[in-house]
């Protein structure tokens, strides 16, 4: 390859990048679609005298879908307002003691999210943010009976990490972790002594820019 090859090629690439960035830097608005699982630690129940002492969860399928726009963007960071909505329709209960056969939690938590390299093909990000949530019981409790509690609302802090990485034109692909602090669904029969939970949403999908 001569030197004249060399240096055009270069160029190419060269307006070939600065095209795809200033095309991303077009692109501020997001859609997402997450799926995953909810972790939730057991909790001891004092004074408690069977066996199993403590409230145990499963790890409910979960979904997300997220709205976010840019606000601000370098090449090094951007700033990003979103607003993650999380659905997990069946958290499974079990415990020696009386507890509701399952629940039903929703998250909805404006947040702040600041990604590094927003214009490259891979993306870290860290999230910051606080909202409602909403806790629905089941009406029957898991050794037979009505449930004496009902549905309660809880405020809740989120805190996520994640990577967004560039697959397709207008498309990425998205795993993450967010943590959502919340209040704890009303269990009068089986009373934890704890007010708040780490609800640990561990999840991937994809991203749609526009």
């Amino acid at each position: 390859m001569s030197a004249k090859q060399a240096v055009i090629a270069v160029l190419a690439v060269t307006m070939s990048i600065l095209g795809a960035s200033a095309a991303a830097q077009d692109e501020k608005n997001e859609l997402t679609g997450i799926l995953g699982r909810i972790i939730i630690s057991d909790q001891g129940i004092p004074g408690a005298t069977a066996p199993n002492n403590a409230v145990r969860s499963g790890k409910g399928l979960t979904f997300e879908v997220n709205y976010a726009r840019r606000f601000f963007g370098t090449p090094i960071y951007a700033v990003s307002g979103e607003v993650p909505a999380v659905f997990n329709l069946d958290e499974d209960l079990n415990s020696g003691n009386v507890v509701p056969k399952d629940y039903k939690q929703i998250f909805v938590t404006p947040a702040a999210r600041v990604n590094l390299f927003p214009y490259t093909a891979v993306s870290p990000w860290v999230s910051v943010g606080g909202g409602f949530g909403r806790f629905s019981e089941n009406k029957t409790l898991i050794f037979g009976g009505t449930n004496p509690a009902g549905s309660s609302t809880t405020g809740v802090l989120q805190m996520g990490l994640g990577l967004d990485v560039k697959v397709w034109r207008r498309f990425s692909i998205r795993g993450q972790v967010r943590d959502f602090w919340s209040g704890t669904p009303d269990l009068p029969l089986a009373a934890t002594g704890k007010s708040r939970q780490h609800n640990f949403f561990v999840g991937g999908g994809v991203i749609w820019h526009f």
